[in-house]
């Protein structure tokens, strides 16, 4: 059966209720899904309980913003199956806390260019761990200025190069997060390095051993590039993830649950190599 290893919920910037998403999980048939929410395991933690109820495989993870610091881009690391997951809440308050005073700042300037109360942003952020710029459009959309999520308003306000009211996050380095997680006991893995401009950073980690694995299936991968990634993780003995980084309406691009999806023996090898890393191993 299918396992859709990248999914998001409205404890991060997913759509979509932790209850809802295992919903749609049971209905669709999705054998397995992985809950990876940004920087934060609220949602995983809770998915695992409401999955085992409704006979859904649910693998707790997290996704971690973090930045390249010798090349200067984002990057995100998956981690599935932290065993102490504990072991990661300092590093996410920080990056919460950063976040939370990025979203006040971007607030404040959308407020000043577009007139809406600021209930309006908080409610759709309501039961989220933050305020991402997703919750922003949400509340622009319900109030006329535009239809579009990731639109010409989106990048007119958020673009990092000259955006009217973008703000900078700031990220941890991309190599202090992976040894966090296998700290944690862990797997990482880095997520679509296809964007961002990752495949320079994929071929270090893949090369320094410092990574476990790399999402190949990836709605905003290239078609030619997924036989590239293949080869890699097959040279490196890497895992192969994959998965449609569902967040429903909060995305740039249609893309449904299940859409993209890791393979069965892929799926397998990701357990075993969590179990390798619990024993010690």
């Amino acid at each position: 059966m299918a396992a859709d290893l990248h999914c998001h919920t409205r404890m991060s910037d997913g759509a979509v209720s932790i209850d809802e998403l295992v919903m749609l999980t049971k209905i669709k048939g999705i054998g397995t899904i992985a809950v990876t929410d940004h920087d934060t395991f609220a949602g995983a933690t809770r998915a695992k309980i409401f999955g085992d109820r409704q006979g859904v495989e649910v693998i707790p993870g997290i996704e971690i913003s973090a930045y390249d610091n010798a090349r200067g881009r984002k990057v995100h690391i998956l981690g599935y199956d932290c065993e102490s997951p504990d072991r990661l809440e300092g590093l996410c308050k920080r990056i919460g806390e950063s976040r939370k005073r990025a979203a006040n700042i971007m607030m404040q300037k959308v407020m000043r260019l577009y007139p809406i109360p600021a209930e309006m942003i908080l409610r759709r952020a309501q039961g989220c761990t933050n305020i991402y710029k997703q919750h922003i459009m949400h509340a622009l959309i319900d109030a006329g200025y535009t239809t579009e999520m990731f639109g010409s308003v989106f990048h007119k306000l958020f673009s990092p190069r000259g955006g009217l009211a973008y703000c900078a996050i700031e990220y941890p380095d991309v190599h202090d997060v992976i040894r966090q997680i296998h700290e944690a006991g862990g797997v990482a893995v880095m997520a679509h390095p296809g964007q961002y401009d990752g495949h320079d950073l994929m071929l270090e980690l893949a090369d320094r051993g410092e990574i476990d694995g790399i999402e190949v299936w990836h709605p905003l991968h290239k078609e030619e590039d997924v036989p590239q990634y293949i080869a890699l993780a097959r040279l490196r003995g890497l895992l192969m993830t994959g998965g449609s980084d569902f967040h429903g309406m909060y995305t740039s691009h249609s893309c449904a649950l299940g859409a993209f999806t890791a393979p069965d023996e892929q799926l397998e090898a990701l357990k075993k190599k969590s179990r390798k890393i619990k024993s010690g191993g």
